[in-house]
């Protein structure tokens, strides 16, 4: 889902004539002037983005240490829903301190190996979020579909065949349209955004783009619409198994709740994003380049949250180990 907010804006990829008739060297460093539209009011954003940064990190470091450290929640959602929380750890760190930086220092430069690196894990961690509700899905499909085979089909050899094919497919999809970008030559270096987005920073380049808009579009594909469906698909064989079995209706009612609430957020969360791309010419640049934060940024604050309301024996131990911290 992350990559619809990249490809948008990437349908021809040409720039005028003139300017591909111009000799103009490529720029290797660029200026991230997103928010600027607010003047005196951009550092303010500081005081905000600041603390969902401050609960992404805690919420998230909270529930993966008590997942690791309570023998009781070694099972195969618990692990997931920690792998979850590490990704939503580790996205917020590798744009947001910069972006705070930037709006309360003003300090707006950065290379374009740093754009280039940045943007590469943005897009990393951030293919995984769709990823993991994935695995989710297929626990929740093995456990209530199949519960005599749960265990075996659960097992890490086992599993091991779904894991190491998305996340194979996803490092390398990622890694070739930031190579792709990386190869572009650039006319201009002003970037309307407060870190480096795949779109935010083709959209400088110089010539043709086709190729980094197919590059993209392959990405969107093959990562966030194909998860969308085998995730639609386990829901729907799941609630299919449980409309046929009265018992275990409310079971999977109660299993499965969690995670179609963080997926409808998320989807919620992206068509906005989506929509605030199409209406640009109609939209402040500040809006815009808020929803794009906001996609990223909020559901790191969101989920861990969600997951430790609703996840009975993870709020219990949550609420034991700030228990025991507090005395």
């Amino acid at each position: 889902m992350l990559f619809v907010l990249a490809e948008i804006k990437l349908r021809t990829g040409m720039f005028s004539i003139e300017e591909k008739m111009q000799n103009i060297s490529s720029h290797k460093h660029f200026i991230l002037s997103g928010f600027e539209e607010l003047g005196e009011l951009r550092p303010v954003l500081f005081i905000p983005f600041f603390l969902m940064f401050i609960v992404a990190l805690l919420a998230n470091s909270l529930l993966v240490y008590v997942v690791i450290s309570q023998r009781s929640l070694h099972q195969p959602m618990s692990i997931l829903i920690a792998g979850m929380a590490c990704v939503e750890l580790c996205l917020p760190v590798f744009f947001v301190p910069n972006m705070l930086l930037n709006l309360l220092f003003d300090w707006k430069g950065i290379s374009l190996i740093g754009c280039l690196v940045q943007m590469h894990f943005i897009h990393f961690f951030g293919a995984f979020q769709t990823t993991f509700l994935v695995w989710m899905a297929l626990d929740r499909y093995f456990a209530i579909c199949t519960p005599l085979s749960y265990h075996e089909l659960m097992a890490l050899q086992r599993f091991l065949k779904f894991i190491i094919p998305l996340a194979v497919r996803n490092m390398l999809l990622i890694t070739l349209f930031v190579s792709f970008a990386g190869k572009l030559s650039f006319c201009r270096n002003v970037m309307n955004h407060c870190f480096c987005e795949h779109m935010a920073l083709v959209e400088l380049a110089c010539g043709s783009t086709t190729i980094n808009s197919l590059a993209g579009l392959m990405a969107i594909f093959f990562i966030p619409v194909f998860d969308f469906f085998v995730i639609t698909a386990s829901y729907t064989l799941i609630f299919s198994s449980a409309l046929r079995s009265s018992s275990s209706g409310v079971k999977a009612l109660h299993t499965c709740i969690t995670h179609i609430i963080v997926l409808t957020f998320s989807l919620t969360l992206a068509l906005i994003a989506f929509l605030s791309y199409r209406v640009k010419s109609e939209l402040p640049e500040a809006i815009r380049v808020f929803f794009s934060t906001m996609y990223l940024l909020f559901p790191s604050c969101f989920n861990p949250i969600i997951y430790g309301i609703r996840t009975t024996e993870i709020r219990q131990h949550m609420l034991k180990t700030l228990t025991h911290w507090a005395h």
